[in-house]
């Protein structure tokens, strides 16, 4: 994230108007913009494999997954970001073709200029989408997927995967696949 040199406050209203016609993506933080970076080949490839798996899992259900230019919502704190990869399963999404307010699976794929971000405070902030099951953070510097699940008592809890594990699973969708088949084509660094 990369912050725009013009700091001009917009309400949530006016930030979704001008991301619909505002070549550059913003996410949107308290009423301020900041412009988003490009990704690099591995973090495309990661996304796009992610996207492709799970939109064949889900295909017939009530779920959706989104990709890259769908905005997550969280309005009790006044942000939107744009997630790598989001699902929801949620009818109310429905209701909202420019964002998702809804989410149960939220991925991240790591690069060098967000990974502190995704860990850190972006992090907290999906914490409080009440219906977010799961957040993940893939690697793009070596096999390895960190999901983040919540549990019954509200904690988060890390189950990693790597190259070793041959597969990872995510509980939010009930989905299982090999790392092999999210790292497809991936050329690390």
């Amino acid at each position: 994230m990369i912050a725009s040199p013009q700091q001009i406050y917009l309400t949530p209203e006016q930030y979704i108007q001008l991301e619909e016609q505002n070549p550059v993506k913003h996410e949107y933080i308290d009423g301020y913009i900041y412009a988003m970076a490009g990704a690099l080949d591995p973090h495309v490839t990661i996304a796009g494999n992610l996207f492709a798996l799970l939109r064949n899992h889900i295909r017939g259900s009530s779920c959706r997954v989104y990709i890259a230019d769908m905005k997550a919502r969280i309005e009790s704190l006044n942000r939107f970001y744009y997630p790598d990869v989001m699902v929801t399963c949620d009818s109310r999404d429905r209701e909202t073709p420019a964002y998702k307010s809804f989410p149960c699976l939220i991925v991240e794929v790591l690069s060098n200029s967000t990974e502190a971000f995704d860990r850190g405070d972006k992090f907290a902030d999906y914490q409080a989408l009440e219906t977010l099951k799961e957040y993940v953070l893939i690697n793009t510097k070596r096999q390895r997927v960190e999901c983040f699940r919540r549990n019954d008592e509200g904690l988060w809890v890390l189950q990693s995967y790597t190259a070793e594990d041959k597969s990872f699973r995510l509980n939010s969708v009930d989905f299982q696949e090999t790392i092999a088949a999210l790292y497809e084509d991936v050329v690390f660094e």
